[in-house]
């Protein structure tokens, strides 16, 4: 959370007006004020140490206390995730709504009531499945004349509508049809219904299920005891093969070359250990870790990322292992393979000789990509990208598309990389909800609106690498000549000289002119089209592919207003604003 220091809070009461402030003491912090799916109003602040946000206020504190989150005919856990949990007798009303984290659907019952009285048919009459340590719902009718539990239970089977009693202290109570804010206590709750119990009511049908599940579970258990034995016994087969093939794949102080066919290797710690020459050659070194040179035999080579920290590290190995060991395309990284012993995790690649993207783009080299080379690039990209959304068994947002992630192999073709960050979606569904991710300026406007994203970031994220490749140079803050002095954002100034149809004027000087301008003008139109702020604008990264090779073609596209208002807001002192359109 972050410290209260940080914010100056005001609660202003008098006859007139009744309201409460906040303000940020410091002007350079970017603060997020939502109403969250949960249903929580939160405050968030954007930290530049940990590039994500942090938590400054919510309310209510308790997600459980937020009204009806759960939905009918559920129980809330704060100490749980999910938070809500399903009541006896009853099932998900939306399974699409649930696996959006939308639980305000609630359940609907299994069976219906047989609202008969408790003499009714004799088997058929309405049951009670008790709920211990809970909160009672608030919407009660106290019944008087009914100073037991029997006859409370008697009361509520006597009334059509009635759902769920409960009886304590001899005070009797119960509840109509929907039962909503159910939630579960613990011993160091201080709430004054702290150990209540609430008897909901079932149809006898599902009480049977109930009692018929018990006196099966003895022989159910007995049997998938055996099968599990007989699986265990299967699978310390398939291990112990796995072990003996692993083992044979080093002879000679030589790793078996992962080209030589088979799937993804499991190596073991001291094989990459002695190829890396004990991470010796470090190639480079990220958030989660670094990267070494590894090598298989004297020509042969890879490279091998050892994750860093328990906690990320573990959260990147599964992503990337899950997501990128899964696939194969010509434009993505190969996994070769993985080591995990104990809190060593790492990840072997084929190693990419001529390094990252922005080592070209951004740093003395002695190679200058030319134009040809860099709108190879583009294209690459573009179609690892739309394989990862639109090909895969699951949808896969990529989250931190930048060229520090594109990695180029001995003939410069161009291979996203680091699935640290990924998500994958089922083909059932296009939005997820997750954290904030990625890096700043690559980040699409809805990771700050707190709203579910979509493949869309990624198109974004692309749409500001285009902007990087056509110029040479990071998009910061710069300062062009266009009738006089000014600051300016480079994807925003590149905007507006498309429009002015002055496309030469945005290619890297290191390239001397020696630009196809057609391609040129079709990268600016991609890119200003894949940064628009609203998400349904951006084209997908397929028609984008089509755009690249020729095959369609894009409108010019309009100036991206909010990156035009944030640099406004940026610029400073006033005679550095941005040009004017008519400039």
């Amino acid at each position: 959370m972050v410290s209260r220091s940080l914010i100056d809070f005001k609660f202003v009461n008098n006859t007139n007006e009744e309201y409460f402030t906040f303000t940020l003491l410091n002007d350079t912090m970017i603060m997020h004020h939502l109403l969250d799916v949960s249903g929580q109003m939160k405050t968030l602040i954007w930290d530049e140490v940990s590039q994500g946000w942090l938590g400054s206020y919510s309310n209510p504190k308790a997600q459980c206390d937020v009204y009806a989150l759960c939905g009918q005919f559920t129980v809330c856990d704060d100490n749980s995730t999910p938070h809500c949990s399903c009541m006896k007798g009853f099932s998900i009303r939306s399974p699409e709504d649930w696996e959006l984290n939308d639980r305000s659907g609630g359940f609907m019952r299994n069976t219906p009531l047989n609202r008969g009285s408790n003499r009714s048919t004799a088997g058929m009459a309405d049951e009670f499945y008790s709920l211990s340590n809970v909160k009672l719902p608030q919407n009660a009718d106290n019944i008087d004349a009914a100073t037991s539990a029997r006859e409370c239970a008697e009361v509520c089977l006597r009334n059509c509508s009635c759902t769920a009693y409960s009886c304590t202290d001899s005070r009797c109570s119960i509840w109509h049809e929907e039962l909503l804010n159910v939630k579960q206590q613990h011993a160091d709750t201080t709430d004054t219904n702290d150990g209540a119990v609430l008897y909901l009511r079932l149809a006898a049908k599902e009480m049977q299920i109930k009692k018929r599940d018990k006196r099966g579970t003895t022989r159910i258990l007995a049997v998938t005891l055996v099968t599990a034995l007989g699986l265990l016994a299967l699978i310390l087969l398939v291990l112990l093969l796995m072990i003996r093939r692993n083992n044979r794949s080093w002879s000679g102080g030589t790793l078996k070359n992962p080209q030589d066919g088979g799937g993804i290797i499991a190596f073991r710690y001291t094989d990459l250990q002695r190829a890396t020459r004990n991470f010796s050659e470090k190639l480079g070194a990220g958030g989660f870790g670094s990267v070494f040179k590894a090598y298989l035999t004297d020509s042969a080579t890879m490279a091998v990322k050892r994750l860093d920290g328990a906690c990320q590290g573990e959260k990147q190995f599964r992503a990337e292992v899950t997501s990128v060991g899964v696939i194969q395309h010509i434009n993505l990284v190969r996994l070769i393979g993985f080591c995990c012993e104990g809190e060593r995790r790492l990840l072997a690649y084929e190693h990419m000789p001529n390094r990252s993207l922005d080592i070209h783009l951004f740093q003395d080299s002695n190679t200058v990509l030319n134009w040809g080379t860099r709108y190879k690039i583009a294209l690459g990209v573009a179609r690892g990208l739309a394989y990862l959304h639109d090909s895969c068994q699951d949808l896969i947002i990529h989250c931190d598309i930048k060229p520090q992630n594109i990695l180029l192999d001995a003939s410069f073709v161009a291979k996203i990389a680091d699935f640290g960050m990924s998500k994958l979606i089922g083909r059932d569904f296009s939005r997820v909800l997750t954290t904030a991710r990625g890096t700043a300026g690559y980040l699409a406007p809805e990771w700050i609106s707190g709203i579910a994203i979509t493949s869309k970031v990624d198109v974004y994220g692309y749409g500001m690498v285009l902007m990087e490749i056509i110029s040479g140079r990071p998009n910061s803050l710069e300062q062009y000549t266009a009738g006089g002095d000014c600051a300016v954002f480079f994807p925003v100034h590149a905007a507006h000289m498309l429009l002015k149809g002055d496309v030469a004027s945005l290619v890297d000087e290191k390239l001397s002119g020696d630009v196809n301008l057609e391609e040129a003008e079709r990268l600016c139109k991609v890119a200003c089209w894949c940064i628009q702020d609203d998400e349904f604008d951006r084209p997908t990264m397929g028609e984008v592919v089509r755009t690249l090779e020729g095959l369609s073609d894009l409108d010019t596209p309009p100036i991206p207003r909010l990156l035009q208002a944030i640099t406004r807001r940026s610029s400073h002192p006033p005679s550095t604003y941005l040009c004017n359109e008519s400039e």
